[in-house]
């Protein structure tokens, strides 16, 4: 096994422990006990505490050793982060909040984009929303992740927003969280698809309220379809 193979293991495990409690806050890790653990070098084991440490879950402590940080301190906006916590026991709360960010940012970007897109990008769009009805209708779930992740992320960039736009990798690991981990029907309902659809006519007219109340739409359905 390689060393970045390793590293990636070491940095998955505890990732995923810190962020479902099982390693609480206040914890010590020690190179020393993640060699042991892993049986993988001193190497491997102090790039794993940089990367944990790069995105706030560990802090290093002269004479003491790396320590579980709480929640507020972590970068709960990586990629990494969104999907260490969604395969944890906190998998609703997580996939909770970050609709909630997105009900409050992803309406306001389709407005934006409805102002700013260029014609290939409307004209993208508007493909897009025809094969998610055509991949929908079909179940072919996993192709249809990938075309709404291209979706979002494109409406994301359309806005021409910076902080926007810098949302979008979140919003493809609630994506693929909603999928993957059994969230998502198996034919998404016809009205997810037709506001898709509605969010790129709007775009493409240039209509900034109707693009906004579309998308609305859209994470309101996720929203009002998680389990309580």
């Amino acid at each position: 096994m390689t060393a970045q193979v390793l590293h990636s293991s070491v940095v998955r495990t505890l990732g995923q422990e810190i962020t479902a409690g099982a390693l609480p806050v206040g914890t010590v890790l020690t190179l020393e006990s993640i060699q042991q653990r892993f049986e993988v070098s001193r190497t491997v084991a102090r790039e794993a505490m940089r990367m944990l440490e790069s995105v706030g879950l560990v802090t290093s402590r002269r004479r003491v050793g790396l320590v579980v940080r709480p929640v507020a301190d972590w970068d709960v906006f990586d990629p990494r982060v969104i999907r260490w916590r969604l395969d944890g026991p906190g998998r609703l709360a997580q996939l909770r909040s970050l609709t909630e960010l997105r009900t409050a940012v992803e309406p306001m970007a389709a407005g934006a984009a409805a102002r700013s897109a260029d014609r290939d990008t409307q004209e993208r769009l508007v493909t897009l929303a025809a094969r998610l009805r055509e991949l929908g209708e079909a179940g072919r779930l996993e192709e249809f992740l990938a075309c709404d992740v291209e979706f979002h992320a494109l409406l994301l960039r359309a806005s021409h927003n910076e902080m926007f736009a810098a949302l979008q990798d979140v919003v493809a690991e609630v994506l693929a969280g909603r999928t993957h981990h059994g969230l998502m029907p198996h034919h998404p309902r016809p009205e997810a698809l037709d506001a898709h659809d509605a969010v790129a006519r709007a775009v493409l007219a240039r209509d900034e309220a109707g693009a906004e109340q579309a998308m609305a739409r859209i994470v309101d359905e996720v929203r009002h379809a998680l389990p309580e």
